[in-house]
């Protein structure tokens, strides 16, 4: 009865925890005010040029989710840019292609990579944002 009970609450407590790190993993849709806003703040800053069709999108998803989970990024803001809805932005952004990351420091570009699904080099990408 008692490993039951045990169970129950790691089970319980692991579900608390996946679901704050979840909650503190969430994109910020993009609008150019909030993004010039950051930038002027001098936040760390990633844009991630997303499509919900896209299978390398869907698989860089929870690379970024684990990323921003992580206290050294919890200043990170994650602005997701749709890439069938928000052409103009897109463009403006001199983006081509869905699954593109964009990372700044503030209104600097740090860096850009397209179609990577590899954790380490996006978290190459998420540090040279601080």
């Amino acid at each position: 009865m008692l490993r039951r009970t045990l169970l129950a609450l790691a089970v319980a407590a692991g579900t608390m925890i996946a679901s704050a790190s979840a909650a503190m993993a969430q994109h910020v849709s993009f609008t150019r005010a909030a993004f010039e806003s950051a930038q002027a703040a001098g936040k760390p800053i990633l844009v991630d040029i997303y499509a919900p069709w896209c299978p390398v999108c869907r698989a860089q998803e929870p690379i970024l989710e684990t990323l921003q989970a992580q206290p050294a990024n919890a200043e990170l803001i994650v602005f997701r840019v749709d890439f069938d809805s928000q052409r103009d932005v897109v463009r403006s952004f001199h983006a081509q292609r869905q699954s593109t990351l964009i990372a700044y420091n503030g209104t600097t570009e740090t860096g850009r990579s397209v179609g990577d699904t590899n954790a380490a080099s996006i978290a190459r990408l998420v540090a040279s944002t601080r």
